[in-house]
């Protein structure tokens, strides 16, 4: 009998599930607005989810996808460049905010001590926020930079749910060392979503999936 893995991997939706992503993501999407500070957030009045990752992991690609958009998010191969957090609305049910991706190489300290504080607060004091969707590039795993943040949302008790990007780069065996590796780190922290989502956002695999879970929110 085969054991199942600690994280396993999440199932595909059902039919249902699978019409009610795409009607959240490919139904009327917005860009709201970019928030730099705590008091420029708009109002904790409907379901709220996020999307976080280190810089360059492929969270612009993948909202891109998500919303069946070509530039809903601006992609940029400069890490740091997206500097504010970015609300966007999803019909009048949900809110999807863009974090600012972590890691910052090229990004002055005193900007990161910002951002850093900022994520803080926001992940702490936004009563709606459901879950947080951690991107992890699925050519290496979690990082050292990936748990960093991992330790902010557990201290924060915010549930966070790993979504493994570019699935399509590697060879089957290095996304097995992959996931593995990830498995291992998520162990350690209790907020930790028990399932992992697969995606690549050019092949299209695990789209409807991520839609799916989100849709199911409450």
């Amino acid at each position: 009998m085969e054991l199942v893995p600690q994280f396993p991997l999440a199932e595909t939706p059902e039919d249902a599930a699978r019409a009610a992503g795409r009607s959240l993501f490919l139904g009327h999407v917005d860009f709201l607005k970019g928030v730099v500070a705590m008091d420029g957030l708009p109002p904790a009045d409907r379901v709220e989810f996020c999307l976080a990752g280190r810089s360059n992991v492929g969270k612009s690609s993948l909202i891109n996808a998500l919303t069946g958009r070509k530039a809903l998010a601006r992609t940029s191969n400069t890490p740091g460049r997206t500097q504010e957090v970015n609300f966007f609305t999803l019909g009048e049910s949900h809110y999807m905010v863009d974090l600012p991706g972590y890691g910052f190489a090229e990004a002055p300290v005193k900007v990161v001590a910002k951002w850093q504080a900022l994520l803080k607060d926001y992940l702490a004091g936004r009563a709606n926020l459901r879950r947080v969707f951690l991107l992890i590039d699925g050519r290496h795993g979690a990082k050292e930079v990936d748990e960093e943040i991992m330790s902010v949302l557990d201290r924060a008790a915010v549930p966070f749910q790993t979504v493994l990007t570019k699935i399509d780069k590697p060879k089957k065996g290095e996304l097995d060392k992959a996931l593995e590796r990830t498995r291992a780190v998520l162990a350690r922290h209790p907020t930790a979503y028990p399932e992992i989502v697969l995606t690549s956002s050019e092949k299209g695999e695990g789209i409807e999936t991520l839609r799916a879970i989100i849709a199911g929110l409450e």
